[in-house]
């Protein structure tokens, strides 16, 4: 039976867009990888950050709305997300973080594991998690989300996309329940948690929209369709994203949900060697670049 193999990439709300690009590409060190617009709304910014060749379970994008809301997040959404960090690494990134003046948490124990919390300029929760697998701190380690009820979620999870239920733990006022996609792909960890003092989310900046997980491909894609409707779940029809295919729909406890092809991929318009280097737009979009130049931001990519 076909399983999901883990996440293809998370998508979150940001205010400006280079306070963003200087936060993820100068302080984490991800790399610009794709520099385009928000195909619903040509006027703004779809950046997206990731390792050098864009690959799936590497992928953190971005709308940056200039003048959004401050958002919160809570039951019903995604909280946070974290990257698999080397172990030598995390010092390093901490350290970074503590002379540009930015926020972190005390470190923690979860599943075995150290846990450095994060927080990017607009407030959205950022974890490096060490991880001895972790070949560099450009891919995922987990999404985490953020349920009333945790258990019509887990047995989505379980039952559909084939992840395996490992472990719990109860730290202050979370129960956090682990699960792992089969297989070794970046981003193969789901933590689902329920609060004891549950609170509504808002979104907005600071927030995340959405969790795409991996289809190897267009085939894989449409069994996914047909899966999702055997378990009571009508998805979207498959929207073409340029460099995935993508459809959505809300797990049962309300957080977005998308799963996205590999292919094309992010090379798909530009070398990859110059990935992110030029703004690149969608067909329908290019007769009307001079308008979309004209009021996008020039964005600084720091070296």
């Amino acid at each position: 039976m076909t399983h999901i193999p883990g996440i293809h990439h998370i998508t979150a709300i940001s205010g400006p867009a280079q306070a963003n690009v200087d936060y993820y590409v100068g302080s984490l060190g991800q790399k610009l990888v794709k520099k385009t617009v928000n195909f619903d709304d040509p006027g703004t910014h779809h950046l997206y950050y990731g390792n050098p060749t864009g690959a799936p379970g590497t992928i953190l994008t971005f709308f940056p709305f200039a003048n959004a809301g401050p958002g919160r997040a809570g039951a019903g959404m995604a909280s946070a997300f974290a990257y698999a960090v080397p172990p030598a690494l995390l010092d390093h990134l901490s350290k970074v973080q503590e002379a540009a003046g930015l926020p972190q948490a005390p470190r923690e124990l979860r599943f075995g594991a150290e846990v450095l919390g994060l927080r990017d300029p607009d407030g959205l929760a950022v974890e490096l998690i060490a991880d001895d697998a972790a070949p560099d701190a450009h891919g995922f380690h987990s999404v985490t989300l953020w349920e009333r009820d945790p258990e019509p979620t887990i047995r989505l999870l379980t039952e559909a996309f084939g992840y395996d239920h490992v472990g719990q733990e109860t730290s202050g006022r979370f129960d956090r329940h682990r699960l792992v996609a089969k297989g070794a792909e970046r981003g193969r960890v789901l933590d689902v948690v329920r609060s004891h003092t549950p609170v509504a989310g808002t979104p907005g900046r600071g927030t995340i929209h959405h969790v795409a997980f991996r289809a190897r491909s267009t085939d894989e894609q449409a069994e996914w369709i047909d899966r999702m409707r055997s378990f009571g779940h009508r998805t979207t029809p498959v929207i073409d994203r340029q460099y995935f295919n993508a459809i959505y729909f809300r797990e049962p406890g309300g957080v977005l949900f998308e799963i996205a092809t590999d292919p094309p991929g992010f090379a798909v318009d530009e070398p990859v060697e110059t990935l992110g280097t030029a703004l690149k737009l969608p067909p329908q979009y290019e007769k009307i670049r001079d308008r979309i130049e004209a009021v996008l931001p020039d964005l600084r990519v720091p070296t």
